[in-house]
């Protein structure tokens, strides 16, 4: 009988030595040690529609805590150490704080914890599909909403720098929420310097007819595991086409995918280390 790829993923990453060919050492590694191997991608971003007042601003992107699966309070500590390090003048959580909010026991310490991060000129989150999951919409708003963070739903805002500006949007999840482009983007001048937020990055085909000129995503965990001359081997739905780092799509949008930084379903990384992202935003009047 052919057996399906999900069925055949389940049965070779269930628990194993043999998980990915490479016997007990194979396992251990992806198990016990690259998921806490965290690494700083950092990128520049250059565009005439960035002012002159925004150069050399620090953008820092982290997505996909999922606590409570494999990833705890004190991992999440030590993370806020390591962003709070970089100085962000802006912070933004792509989602999917906790992996299962119907059941994660919210420990006082996370609160605090999200308190503890820090951003010159403010901290911003979506949804993520299990953000809305289990009942936890109105949850994990209320845990953001005491960290210190702005929920962008279906709008946006403007970051200044004096005079200038450029728009911070964000959308409702896509999979699970009731996500609204032209709601968030409604009166962003087109000249406008345009940054969107959106969980699930594969929607950025449709997205890219819009005025947006950067797209930030996470949901992929970059596949999780990945093996050689095979490539990703878990990709959920709206994020098999785009999977990890920079793409730029033929109508000019800048795509990037955060690999995230906990684990979901599975509690394995392979050739694919979780991560944060750092954007430099560069001026042509600079």
């Amino acid at each position: 009988m052919k057996m399906s790829r999900r069925t055949f993923l389940k049965r070779v990453l269930s628990g194993t030595a043999g998980i990915l060919g490479i016997g007990a050492f194979g396992y251990s590694y992806a198990r016990y040690l690259e998921p806490h191997m965290l690494q700083t991608k950092t990128y520049s971003i250059t565009s005439e529609k960035i002012p002159g007042a925004f150069h050399n601003f620090k953008v820092l992107q982290f997505s996909d805590t999922h606590l409570g699966f494999h990833y705890d309070i004190n991992q999440l500590n030590k993370l806020s150490e390591t962003i709070n390090g970089y100085e962000p003048d802006l912070l933004l959580f792509t989602g999917d704080l906790v992996d299962k909010p119907h059941t994660y026991d919210y420990p006082v310490e996370l609160v605090q914890v999200l308190r503890k991060l820090e951003a010159k000129r403010g901290k911003y989150w979506i949804y993520g599909n299990h953000d809305h999951g289990g009942y936890g919409t109105d949850k994990i708003r209320d845990v953001m909403d005491q960290g210190g963070f702005q929920l962008l739903q279906n709008e946006h805002i403007l970051i200044r720098n004096g005079s200038a500006s450029f728009a911070l949007a964000g959308l409702d999840d896509v999979m699970l929420g009731k996500p609204d482009i032209e709601k968030a983007l409604n009166r962003i001048p087109e000249d406008l310097f345009t940054l969107l937020m959106v969980h699930e990055p594969d929607v950025a085909d449709d997205y890219q007819r819009y005025p947006i000129d950067l797209q930030l995503s996470g949901h992929s965990h970059g596949g999780q595991v990945q093996l050689p001359f095979y490539g990703y081997m878990v990709t959920p739905p709206y994020a098999e086409k785009y999977v990890e780092g920079h793409y730029r799509l033929e109508q000019g949008l800048d795509l990037y995918v955060s690999r995230g930084i906990g684990t979901t379903r599975l509690p394995y990384r392979f050739l694919c280390q979780p991560e944060i992202s750092l954007f430099l935003l560069k001026s042509n009047d600079s």
